[in-house]
């Protein structure tokens, strides 16, 4: 099927209509809308299942799937690209195409809208909740054994000093309270520095804040291979040089900071690993 397909034409043909089937029925064509769906449904669905993921899926500096994601068909999730695929199940998010969502509706065509999850607990019932609508509920109860166990394991010992941290994302950008990252970021064994910052739920963190105040650790990745960090340009900054020595820098893939599910199992891997690596630097110190 041609991919120049006109909007009158797709939403015109009654061919499409009826697509959906019913709720019960498994469904064999899916498409994802929304990068954090794109996620959990491939580890959750059979590949076979997936029609399409969201063209996210195909750009380093936002998926967290890496080459598995650059191998599946993607979608801009317009309605005419959406439609000429046939799908059976369609998977968005609040920020999907408002079009997209009411073509879905007038044609019959099953979608499933989600959130975003703010906690670990809203991130694994979301996991359930796609395992529900692909019918895989026992791959969906699997996965959320492996995220509750690497979850679990990112918790401190007991009598573990509390470190101050701020994740940067591009731009400077961090979460506050209130958000998944800072539900993960606490119970990894770190006080999320943003809020001290005046951050309400995400936002930017100026400059002259970390010079006055700076957080123990100060996480941040690549955006992508090669390419400087924000956290590196600000930690480069001459207004820094007094304070830059008290903020220990720790690896923080960017990738990891906009999704849940699976990808949480990495996330509470690498702050633990942040937090070990700030607690041996200042053992060290008190050492020398």
């Amino acid at each position: 099927m041609s991919w120049r397909i006109t909007r009158r034409s797709v939403l015109a043909s009654g061919a499409v209509v009826g697509l959906g089937g019913a709720a019960g029925s498994d469904p064999h064509r899916i498409v994802s809308l929304n990068p954090c769906l794109d996620v959990i449904l491939v580890h959750l669905a059979d590949r076979a299942q997936i029609a399409a993921l969201s063209h996210y899926s195909h750009e380093p500096s936002s998926s967290s799937l890496g080459e598995l994601g650059r191998s599946f068909p993607f979608t801009h999730e317009s309605a005419e690209e959406v439609l000429a695929l046939r799908p059976d199940l369609v998977l968005t998010g609040r920020h999907s195409s408002p079009a997209t969502r009411a073509a879905l509706k007038r044609l019959n065509i099953r979608a499933e809208l989600f959130g975003v999850p703010n906690t670990v607990d809203e991130s694994l019932e979301q996991v359930r909740q796609v395992a529900r609508a692909v019918h895989r509920p026992a791959r969906g109860e699997a996965l959320v054994a492996r995220i509750e166990a690497a979850v679990a394991a990112a918790a401190p010992p007991p009598g573990t000093p509390k470190l101050t941290a701020l994740i940067y994302q591009s731009g400077g950008f961090a979460s506050a309270q209130g958000t998944l990252m800072d539900d993960m970021m606490r119970r990894a064994g770190f006080e999320n520095a943003a809020s001290r910052y005046g951050l309400k739920r995400t936002g930017n963190v100026p400059l002259e804040n970390l010079i006055a105040d700076p957080p123990d650790v100060l996480l941040a990745g690549e955006t992508k291979p090669g390419a400087p960090t924000w956290a590196d340009r600000v930690l480069n900054h001459p207004a820094l040089s007094r304070v830059a020595h008290r903020m220990h820098r720790a690896s923080f893939p960017q990738q990891l900071t906009f999704c849940g599910g699976p990808v949480l199992i990495q996330t509470a891997q690498m702050l633990v690993r942040a937090r070990q690596g700030a607690l041996a630097v200042r053992a060290k110190e008190a050492r020398a």
